[in-house]
């Protein structure tokens, strides 16, 4: 990594967690990630959700042609598991070269995870063959029980079903992604060889009283939701330290903004738009600017087992403002992007 007073290059990075979406959204969005990042590890909640390999092989497809000519990207992906997830498709999945993982929803966590794992023990067989085959289990960590305070949710999950997987199966690799809480760094630190957990833009930046500063603000829901401002300065510490277990996931999830401002929004930050940009703000407030090339370019596929990208992408200190909305696929849609209207810091300017 290079660095001067007013610029910043460093590694091409890679996106352990984005949603794409499907059709013309996906036309829309893909070319924001492609422009910064080498990979992206695409998620499968579509409808339907992609719960086969010879589904993904063709959403990958569809994903590569959205890629602006010129542009070096590679979409990765990863198995959407339910309760009638195989070893024999777990078996199918690894020997494809896209698919890195298999996908944990429980069922009713978030967007369009209605068709994910109603319980931990019906999925034991699938998370075994994953081990014997080298695929790691991305998880989206909440329990869904009416009874559990939305604000507890990632620790009742480590409680009762996370702290199990990593006990038994001891061989699989596990993604704990978009960790939200100070809780969820200790655990991950305090885990043994092969756990690790992507941290996102919109919970190193903000903490739960920005939903509601002034008013309820529908583009900063996410689930999980932001918590507390002790979990945002746990998450900033574990981010910019030197643990490898922490990298880059955005978990940018776009969406319409007719259906973000509903009297039932969607869950989901968009942040592909300027995510490097975002990150680069948190490690530089942090005082630690020389470690985001590690938290975004290094750590993610040194767990994954890959070859770091070769190329380079240039960010300048530069103030400029994010656009109020972005073109959204057919018609009029729009898409409100995370700091809307806002003033970030740090500018991509080049990317080789």
């Amino acid at each position: 990594m290079k660095t001067s007073d007013d610029t910043l290059t460093l590694r091409r990075p890679d996106d352990w967690h984005i949603h794409f979406r499907d059709g013309a959204h996906l036309a829309a969005v893909v070319p924001y990630t492609a422009r910064q990042f080498g990979r992206a590890l695409a998620m499968p909640n579509l409808k339907p959700p992609m719960t086969t390999t010879a589904a993904l092989a063709d959403y990958r497809t569809r994903i590569l042609a959205a890629v602006p000519t010129g542009l070096a990207f590679e979409p990765m992906l990863t198995l959407y598991l339910t309760d009638a997830t195989t070893p024999e498709e777990i078996q199918r999945a690894s020997g494809a070269g896209f698919v890195v993982g298999a996908k944990l929803y429980p069922a009713g966590a978030t967007t369009h995870s209605d068709a994910g794992v109603t319980s931990i023990d019906k999925v034991w067989g699938a998370l075994e063959a994953m081990a014997e085959h080298g695929l790691v289990l991305q998880v989206h960590g909440e329990v869904t029980e009416p009874g559990v305070d939305v604000f507890d949710r990632e620790q009742a999950f480590i409680d009762r079903v996370l702290s199990r997987v990593v006990d038994r199966i001891p061989a699989l690799k596990v993604v704990f992604e978009h960790i939200t809480t100070r809780v969820a760094a200790q655990f991950v630190r305090a885990s043994r060889k092969g756990v690790a957990a992507t941290v996102t833009p919109q919970h190193l930046l903000l903490n739960r009283n920005a939903i509601f500063e002034g008013g309820i603000r529908p583009h900063h829901y996410c689930l999980p939701v932001l918590k507390r401002e002790q979990d945002r300065e746990a998450l900033v510490e574990a981010a910019t330290s030197d643990d490898p277990r922490f990298f880059l996931g955005t978990d940018s999830a776009p969406h319409a903004k007719h259906a973000k401002e509903a009297p039932c929004g969607c869950a989901g930050i968009f942040s592909a738009h300027a995510a490097i940009e975002l990150y680069a703000e948190v490690f530089d407030q942090a005082g630690r600017l020389e470690r985001l090339e590690s938290f975004a370019s290094e750590r993610g596929a040194d767990f994954d087992g890959r070859a770091r990208n070769r190329g380079t992408i240039t960010l300048r200190r530069e103030r400029w403002t994010v656009p109020e909305s972005y073109e959204y696929g057919p018609g009029s849609e729009r898409l409100v992007p995370f700091r809307a209207g806002g003033t970030l810091a740090w500018r991509l300017v080049d990317a080789a």
